[in-house]
């Protein structure tokens, strides 16, 4: 099997489950009459992020938790470098963007900037009820979500590795949980699972993360043969647009974006390029400062936009739309390259110099 860093398509992949969320809270802005299913369901596209998670970090740590390597304190601290620097510097960035809006005479929103839910956001537990409203970069929740979910990996670890040799009964299991939680969860609670952010946000990471771990042991069992791949690709992909077009229950649709990211790993290990090639990498690289940007970049892009053309409300012509959706990409590239990758390097160096210290005091 490649290694992680050659699951090329699953990387190209965040870049669409990114901007698949990203049309999702832009589209209202759009000033056209009609509202297409694939914009309608692009809240979806954190389901496949969460997916993608338990999948990856199977295939990065499960080998190691299962023999014995598996160092938690570590795994914590490369998960806080990837998701946090990012998270606190686009959190600044929102309370500075208030801070120069209300210097203006701008009316700031309570949903905006939160001073109660502040200590939340910065303790990465926002999205565990803590917060008394959402605030600050609401695409944050996710973050909350994902931080829940690596604190409870090992728990997750243990059920994959214990099941590896079964990944059908692993996937069923999955599937099982799917079927029976969204819609008890939407009884109980009186809103679909896959509306949950601050509220529920972490429950809602759970069955997509399981689901994921699942399709990792299924993967991994090679239970796929090659030849398939490429056609179970192509089918999982027009499974997923016609089930998004239909109108699909969610966990309908969050069960075959599962088959997609399990034929796009397949794939992979064909040796195939599909979707492999750098600038979908790139892209996906980049994915994780698109989703945290989306949200303060459309508060200031679109109101600076119907202030400029005089436009009574908040929906834009097209071009001008088009013009701030595709801004993203080169705001996503300076994001990553300036904030996430360099602090992210930083703080796993750090780690790496101050265990060096500890075995050299420990040999002295």
């Amino acid at each position: 099997m490649p290694d992680a860093a050659n699951i090329k398509p699953l990387t190209a992949l965040r870049f669409f489950a990114a901007f698949w969320v990203v049309l999702f809270h832009y589209w209202p802005n759009l000033a056209v009459g009609f509202t297409p299913a694939v914009a309608t369901k692009g809240y979806l596209g954190v389901e496949a992020f969460f997916t993608l998670s338990g999948f990856i970090l199977c295939h990065v740590y499960l080998q190691g938790f299962g023999q014995g390597r598996f160092r938690y304190g570590d795994f914590l601290w490369n998960r806080l470098a990837r998701v946090y620097p990012l998270h606190l510097a686009t959190l600044a960035g929102v309370g500075l963007m208030a801070a120069v809006a209300s210097l203006a005479g701008i009316v700031v929103g309570h949903n905006i900037v939160s001073w109660e839910a502040l200590p939340a956001n910065l303790l990465l537990v926002h999205a565990w009820g803590f917060a008394p409203v959402s605030g600050w970069n609401h695409a944050s929740w996710s973050i909350s979500a994902e931080w829940f979910a690596y604190l409870s990996f090992p728990a997750f670890a243990f059920v994959a590795w214990r099941l590896r040799k079964r990944p059908f009964v692993a996937v069923a299991m999955a599937l099982a949980l799917i079927a029976v939680l969204y819609p008890a969860f939407e009884r109980l609670a009186g809103f679909p699972l896959t509306a949950a952010t601050i509220q529920w946000g972490a429950l809602r990471i759970v069955p997509c993360f399981a689901y994921g771990c699942a399709l990792h042991a299924l993967w991994r069992s090679g239970a796929i043969p090659g030849r398939l791949a490429a056609p179970g690709a192509l089918v999982m992909g027009a499974l997923v647009l016609g089930a998004v077009h239909l109108g699909a229950p969610d966990p309908v649709i969050v069960a075959v974006l599962g088959g997609l990211i399990l034929m796009l790993a397949s794939l992979a290990a064909t040796g195939s390029t599909f979707a492999s090639q750098s600038i979908f990498v790139y892209l996906g690289e980049i994915s994780y400062s698109t989703y945290m940007i989306c949200i303060p970049w459309k508060i200031v892009s679109v109101n600076a936009a119907t202030k400029i053309l005089g436009i009574e409300g908040e929906q834009l012509p097209l071009l001008i739309w088009l013009g701030i959706v595709a801004a993203l990409i080169p705001l996503s590239a300076a994001s990553y390259h300036l904030i996430e990758k360099p602090a992210r390097e930083h703080m796993k160096s750090w780690a790496q110099r101050r265990a060096q210290r500890r075995l050299v005091a420990a040999g002295a």
